[in-house]
């Protein structure tokens, strides 16, 4: 029979303690790595229809453009805003370029609304359909990246996480959020 002095069963639970330890710090770091690979996909996929969007409202431009010629300062404006879309790295300027881009949008079909043989143009009303279901695809990415970083960030804010998460590379991300929800709450529409 073995018999365990003091300094084994020290050992012993030091041993355990690391390995507890280890086993945690691993779970955590693999977690971690999980959710930032989760969020970074649905950046992804909010870009996808950003740029989905972008390609269509050239086509709506001209479309609306073969009608009312007179209207190039709004022209103007959704080109700009569909630029700043285009160009938007980060959530924050996502969020401001899809606020722009919006009120362009709404002077854009504004202007349709004046001219009963474009809202009767089949082209017109396939690329509002697109673009409809286009917009529905960004709410719901948008929604799939909002949770992919509540997650995140919860997992890096809690304890013992907070304690040594950052040293490790791993930072809170940015939610994807528009200044003027009730802008976006619905795709532009254009009543006929």
């Amino acid at each position: 029979m073995i018999r365990m002095t003091g300094t084994v069963i020290a050992i012993i639970v030091i041993v355990a303690l690391v390995v507890i330890i280890g086993i945690y710090l691993l779970t955590t770091y693999n977690g971690l790595v999980r959710f930032n690979v989760r969020v970074d996909e649905a950046w992804s996929d909010i870009t996808v229809q950003l740029k989905r969007r972008a390609d269509l409202i050239p086509n709506l431009i001209n479309t609306v453009k073969g009608y009312a010629t007179h209207e190039s300062s709004v022209f103007e404006a959704v080109t700009q805003a569909r630029a700043a879309s285009i160009n938007a790295g980060t959530p924050a300027e996502a969020s401001a370029a899809e606020n722009q881009l919006q009120g362009t949008l709404k002077s854009l079909f504004a202007v349709a609304e004046a001219y009963p043989q474009l809202q009767a143009n089949q082209g017109f009303l396939q690329l509002q359909a697109e673009l409809v279901d286009t917009e529905d695809k960004i709410q719901a990415a948008r929604r799939f990246y909002n949770g992919g970083v509540r997650e995140l960030n919860t997992k890096i804010k809690t304890f013992p996480n907070t304690l040594f998460v950052r040293s490790l590379g791993f930072t809170e991300r940015d939610f994807f959020e528009v200044d003027d929800a009730a802008a976006i709450a619905e795709p532009p529409k254009v009543q006929f």
